[in-house]
């Protein structure tokens, strides 16, 4: 008879607020196409709690163990919020010409940069209709509102 070994227990780390994380990951609209993957790359590393996913995302990964490979599926408007008419405003060219490029030409459908009102920050709006001396932007998330897919694999978690 042999000696009796030990057998080894290690425990599996499990995501909880504050884990750092490298995983792979894939987000798609409700159409299916991607708007970002990492699967094709390098893994990426975040922190739970840091701003680097949206809160119901991260809450769907609180719990899940190293090694997880899952599909979340959250609804329309638990990622990124439900549209919010307030967030679309109309600009005047004049003040864009102002504090921008005054050769830019806009169009629907580009995003465009603004700086934050402290200035240490920046956040986009996409241009949805052109006026002879406005531009209606829209300042929602791409994606509030509609249902999301985010694919994980948790490569480690620390």
């Amino acid at each position: 008879m042999g000696i009796p070994r030990k057998r080894d227990r290690r425990a599996v780390n499990t995501v909880q607020m504050g884990s750092f994380l490298t995983l792979h990951y894939r987000l798609a609209g409700p159409d299916g196409a991607d708007v970002v993957s990492t699967f094709n790359g390098q893994p990426a590393t975040l922190s739970v709690g840091a701003g680097q996913l949206a809160p119901a995302i991260e809450q769907k990964l609180i719990g899940l163990q190293e090694g997880t490979e899952a599909t979340l599926v959250l609804a329309a408007g638990e990622a990124f919020g439900e549209r919010n008419g307030d967030m679309l405003q109309r600009v005047k060219r004049s003040l864009l010409t102002q504090h921008g490029d005054p050769e830019a030409e806009y169009n629907i459908g580009d995003v465009v940069e603004f700086p934050t009102p402290d200035g240490t920050g920046r956040f986009a709006g996409v241009v949805r209709e052109c006026g002879d001396d406005w531009l209606l932007f829209d300042f929602n998330h791409p994606l509030a509102g509609q249902a999301v897919t985010f694919q994980v694999r948790l490569i480690g978690v620390l």
